[in-house]
């Protein structure tokens, strides 16, 4: 068998390189192993390491439709033999399904948006009228395996959402499941993304939304199209991505801190669930609510904050990975 490293199970080879870079400088060794296709022994034995799946919700919009089951196969074996997998088949189904994390949060005490999931297209139509008792009030969709924004709209009616429904423009939801939730408005034009590793606290990250027509960045996307089908793009000049020039929509939000009791409610929840990698997305709105809308467990990291954040998120998996596997093969050899 091999020396023991760490193996990064994903299928996205662009979200690499930052964390490649990470492992290196934290002198963890490192293997990608990219479920886009392959082959397993089902009757060898899994190399010996720490494995750690990224597997992302989105996966099927980069022609990866079935890596989600790929993944599912895979974890499952490397379970079965008794290796360290962070990440693992339970965290895989909180990623690609939102109706799973929303009755997770909810069970939790979070405060959540209000949602109903409606299986198929058929019964669309006549659940927004449930849902909204007929009115013609703003509600959001989304997709309930999403990432990216997926099928995230906002309905002003149920005349154009009834047109939509109708329309060649209607995305079709991977699994077949749509969100109908409620739309809230943010009290300032910004959502909150908590990012924490190993269970703990990282950073928080402000994700500026005032130059899109939405005060609300609905899920984990930064460009959400309305229901006219125009892109909003959720943007604005927070802080410069370094070497380009150009403003980004992110910056460390410095007072959410560890101490914060929605940081410390939601390291409690990540614990009891064995979720050790997360960004977790919060929405403060204008009647006083905090609302808790998105769990990312193959969360990404912008370079903007990562330039003048107190700590890297990716040299933190780096060395509460390289700590996991220093810890599981204390026989093996040290590392530089």
């Amino acid at each position: 068998m091999s020396t023991p490293r760490v193996y990064v199970i994903h299928e996205n080879p662009e979200w690499f390189p930052p964390l490649a870079a990470a492992f290196e400088a934290e002198g963890v060794p490192v293997q990608e192993i990219l479920l886009t296709e392959g082959q397993v022994d089902l009757a060898s034995e899994p190399e010996p390491g720490v494995y750690w799946s990224r597997m992302s919700a989105s996966s099927h919009t980069r022609g990866h439709e079935h890596a989600k089951e790929y993944t599912r196969a895979l974890l499952g074996h490397l379970e079965r033999a008794g290796r360290q997998v962070v990440g693992g088949s339970h965290v895989l189904e909180l990623e690609v399904s939102k109706v799973a994390q929303h009755g997770l949060l909810q069970r939790a005490g979070f405060d959540v948006p209000r949602t109903t999931a409606v299986f198929g297209t058929a019964p669309l139509k006549d659940a927004a009228r449930t849902f909204t008792d007929g009115q013609d009030v703003p509600f959001i969709t989304k997709h309930n395996q999403g990432g990216k924004g997926l099928g995230v709209r906002r309905f002003d009616s149920l005349a154009e959402f009834d047109a939509y429904v109708d329309s060649p423009e209607f995305e079709e939801p991977v699994d077949g499941i749509t969100l109908l939730q409620e739309y809230l408005t943010a009290r300032e034009p910004f959502i909150t993304r908590v990012e924490f590793v190993g269970g703990e606290f990282v950073y928080a990250v402000r994700v500026d939304t005032s130059a899109g027509s939405f005060e609300l960045c609905p899920a984990d996307a930064c460009a959400v199209p309305s229901g006219e089908n125009s892109p909003q793009v959720i943007a604005g000049a927070v802080c410069e991505v370094p070497g380009t020039g150009q403003q980004s929509a992110f910056s460390v939000r410095t007072e959410v801190t560890a101490q914060h009791p929605l940081v410390q409610q939601l390291r409690t929840f990540l614990a009891d669930q064995r979720i050790q990698i997360a960004g977790v997305e919060f929405m403060e709105t204008t009647d006083g609510r905090t609302v808790v809308y998105d769990i990312n467990t193959n969360t990404n990291y912008n370079p903007a904050v990562e330039e003048t954040a107190p700590a890297s998120g990716p040299r933190s998996i780096a060395r509460y990975l390289g700590g996991l596997l220093d810890a599981e093969y204390a026989t093996a050899p040290a590392r530089a």
